[in-house]
């Protein structure tokens, strides 16, 4: 299954604190590159906000278990974060979902 991870960062943290732990952060990311198939940084114009990764597990809880591995989280980084199920229905230019109208669906049980 896959999942979108949102982080956003405390505004309080020391501005230099990304800095310092990036290169233990990417380290990581490289590491767990079976499981977190992108990451990246998200920003508000010129602020950082926070990050986001595209995670594959068979549950959240080893998605919550990666993201307390990951250097950043002990260090007061991230004020917070949700896990969120995706669905996939449309990659490298094409559908990946049957292209009836949803509507038109059976309602799921």
């Amino acid at each position: 299954m896959l999942y979108a991870v949102l982080f956003e960062d405390a505004a309080d943290a020391p501005a230099d604190l990304r800095r310092q732990y990036m290169a233990a952060h990417l380290d990581f990311l490289t590491t767990h590159s079976d499981q977190i198939l992108a990451a990246g940084p998200l920003s508000e114009g010129e602020a950082p906000a926070g990050g986001l990764w595209l995670v594959e597990a068979d549950k959240p809880t080893a998605v919550e278990a990666l993201i307390h591995a990951d250097p950043f989280w002990p260090t007061g980084l991230r004020a917070s974060v949700r896990v969120l199920a995706w669905t996939r229905v449309f990659a490298d230019g094409q559908r990946l979902i049957d292209p009836q109208p949803l509507d038109a669906q059976p309602p799921t049980p």
